[in-house]
């Protein structure tokens, strides 16, 4: 799991960097060029316009209409007030400045780290995920919060994994606990950063017998775990919960509401969107899945893709998958055969990760970051259930993931074979045109 040889990370680097400029020069364009709002524009632009005309206040944030946390939009709002132009186009850049932030940072720090090419990977997925790019050259909330996600799990990870903490680790483990308490604040579902940091720590105290002996080390801990709840507390007090008293109220998005509740359907859902987006990054592990299994595998992906696609309105929520599903309606029967597939593939695949993270152990168990990444995975999926209200459960929320999925995927199948480098350029194609859609009007 540690640096490989420098000719392989420098490869790596330099992909890194033309994915990173090609995204760059594709929002440029777009925000110079398309000067309407499109997508979640109008949505979003009201909160930026608030705080960047009024400013920041316990009556602005209680105001707030969006489900999402404040933070992204005052990063966006600090954006206009510091560029001074036009709002939309301002806003739109302080957007893209996250991202530009988020991978010349990843590429600088990474480079020091003990886990280099793991965190290079990361990255990569986050880039060239399919809603990057509309994350980047519109309002959306997901750049500032992948920013501090993704830095502060950096930091307190890098932090947490050396038993002897040095005055520079413990400061860096502040930094990221807070910046993960701040992620909190862009996007609730980041919540979950806390409870895998959590039980993270737990593993490490009980690994390292010495570090339980480091007094050092446990304060460290406790420290930036704390501090990462302060904005979390922050946001709560004065919304008086979890989401903005407009959405509780519905009285932001017309009909739509979002609420803490239970809701049994939404991890389920959730959970399946992650496998289907983990199967561009890992389908190699279905040719690995041992003789013994794969006829057990298929049979039980097959009934549960069963299951899947006869409550396909469910499972079918808004984003390229249900798009890509509908066009199967001109056959008879069309997409229910799509989605089946689709569902099959996608569970096969993730039994077959399962397998090999099994066998791997040994070696993963060791690597904080591929552990980290797979609580916070298995805590998102879980964290739905107490998402009430009736916001569907839209695909681009994956997005919030995609480093620890990368991590995940690149530390069971360390290799970037060409099949895999297709797979990603596809998803990178994708973004593109995903993005490029909203200045036609397709």
């Amino acid at each position: 799991m540690n640096a490989e040889p420098g000719g392989e990370v420098r490869n790596i680097r330099n992909l890194l960097l033309i994915v990173l400029l090609l995204n760059a020069l594709s929002s440029i364009l777009f925000i110079s060029t398309v000067k309407r709002p499109v997508y979640d524009d109008p949505n979003n632009l009201p909160d930026v316009h608030r705080y960047a005309t009024e400013g920041v206040s316990i009556e602005t944030i209680r105001q707030h209409r969006n489900p999402t946390g404040p933070t992204s939009f005052l990063w966006m709002a600090a954006g206009v007030r510091i560029l001074g132009g036009d709002e939309l186009r301002d806003a739109r850049t302080a957007a893209l400045a996250s991202w530009l932030l988020l991978g010349t940072g990843i590429l600088f720090w990474a480079a020091r780290s003990s886990s280099t090419r793991l965190w290079y990977f990361a990255l990569l997925v986050a880039l060239v995920f399919p809603h990057t790019l509309t994350a980047s050259a519109t309002i959306l909330t997901e750049g500032p919060g992948l920013l501090f996600a993704t830095v502060g799990a950096f930091f307190w990870l890098e932090s947490v994994s050396q038993p002897s903490p040095s005055p520079r680790l413990f400061f860096l483990s502040m930094i990221g606990g807070l910046s993960m308490g701040v992620a909190i604040t862009c996007r609730q579902y980041y919540l979950a950063l806390l409870p895998a940091a959590l039980l993270l720590a737990y593993f490490q105290w009980r690994g390292h017998h010495h570090a339980a002996r480091n007094s050092r080390w446990s304060l460290m801990v406790f420290l930036s775990l704390v501090l990462a709840t302060l904005p979390v507390i922050a946001m709560v007090a004065v919304w008086k919960g979890m989401s903005s008293p407009a959405m509780i109220a519905a009285t932001s998005y017309g009909s739509w509401k979002s609420t803490i509740g239970v809701n049994l359907g939404r991890p389920l859902i959730a959970a399946f969107y992650l496998m289907v987006y983990l199967l561009p990054l890992t389908f190699p592990a279905m040719s690995r899945l041992s003789e013994r299994w794969r006829l057990r595998a298929g049979i039980f992906a097959a009934v549960a893709a069963i299951s899947v696609a006869s409550a396909g309105a469910d499972f079918l929520q808004p984003g390229p998958l249900n798009s890509f599903i509908r066009m199967g309606a001109r056959i008879p029967r069309g997409e229910f055969l799509l989605l089946f597939a689709i569902a099959t593939l996608a569970i096969y695949n993730s039994l077959a990760v399962s397998s090999l993270l099994w066998e791997q152990r040994r070696a993963i168990i060791p690597c904080a970051p591929a552990v980290f990444a797979m609580l916070v995975a298995a805590f998102f999926v879980a964290e739905q259930i107490g998402v009430g209200g009736n916001l569907p459960f839209y695909d681009r929320y994956v997005l919030q993931l995609t480093p620890f999925l990368g991590l995940i995927a690149f530390a069971v199948l360390p290799r970037l074979t060409p099949a895999r480098v297709f797979a990603l350029g596809c998803l990178s194609v994708l973004s593109h045109v995903m993005l490029w859609r909203f200045a036609y009007s397709i």
